[in-house]
């Protein structure tokens, strides 16, 4: 009996031995998950603080100069009102310089405003942008460019046969606006004929500052309708003719007189 005893002993101290083995690896087991829990807290946290900071400081003016230029230009105009360091590094000669290369590129006219020396590429770019969308047409415009000028089919044959568009020989008739309200030709045309020629703006406006019309008035001729395309340039047209503005960089040859380049 007593023997049985001992062996029963024996074996319950071996059970509890290996509950506690158990229970105690168990306890391991969660205060290592609950270290990993923590540290990846931590972790986080840390991640937080780092993004929390400001990039600018953390990057530095040359670095955040290299990720702005490789941005389209609304999202730098954006990072502008983030706050003064930001304006500072975004608003820079050497961000917007190539801006306003790429918005002037293959545009017909750029804004005389845009070109002033000294002025900031940032308003130079912004000015260019707002010129753009501008649909009203000024004395300064009709007197800043050359047009080519041609007849539109309706016109009798006879007129058609001297203009060089219908005939298709080159280089086309040019007409120029000068600032006392008169227009002239290239000499030699053989459509102007050197009769006098004058011109005026129209514009009414409604309520709320609307343009109810807006066109240019040459001599008695039906007025002439203003459009801006994208390319910047201007088109004016009635049922008898056509003209549009010579794109800057092809305006070399032309006589008529142009206003300088500011």
């Amino acid at each position: 009996m007593e023997l049985q005893e001992m062996e029963e002993k024996l074996q319950n101290g071996d059970v509890l031995l290996e509950v506690k083995k158990k229970k105690k690896k168990k306890r391991r087991k969660k205060k290592r998950k609950r270290e990993k829990r923590k540290e990846k807290i931590e972790e986080e946290e840390e991640e937080e603080v780092e993004l929390s900071q400001d990039p600018l400081e953390v990057l530095g003016r040359d670095i955040m100069l290299m990720i702005l230029k490789n941005l389209d230009a609304r999202s730098v105009a954006l990072s502008l009102l983030v706050s003064r360091a930001w304006h500072g590094v975004a608003s820079s000669d050497s961000i917007w310089s190539a801006k306003c290369e790429e918005l002037w590129l293959g545009k017909a006219h750029i804004p005389h405003l845009a070109l002033v020396q000294g002025l900031p590429k940032l308003a130079a770019y912004s000015l260019s942008i707002m010129d753009g969308k501008r649909t009203r047409i000024t004395k300064e415009d009709l007197c800043d460019h050359a047009w080519e000028f041609h007849f539109n089919k309706v016109v009798p044959e006879y007129w058609r046969n001297l203009d060089p568009y219908w005939k298709g020989t080159s280089p086309l008739m040019h007409r120029y606006f000068h600032t006392d309200g008169s227009q002239t030709a290239d000499p030699g045309d053989k459509v102007w004929g050197g009769h006098e020629c004058c011109y005026s703006i129209i514009t009414s406006v409604v309520g709320e500052g609307k343009i109810r019309e807006h066109y240019v008035r040459i001599n008695r001729w039906p007025h002439m309708l203003v459009s801006r395309k994208q390319d910047w340039s201007w088109e004016m047209s009635n049922v008898l003719c056509c003209y549009s503005s010579v794109p800057d960089a092809h305006r070399g040859g032309d006589t008529g007189p142009l206003l300088p380049i500011g």
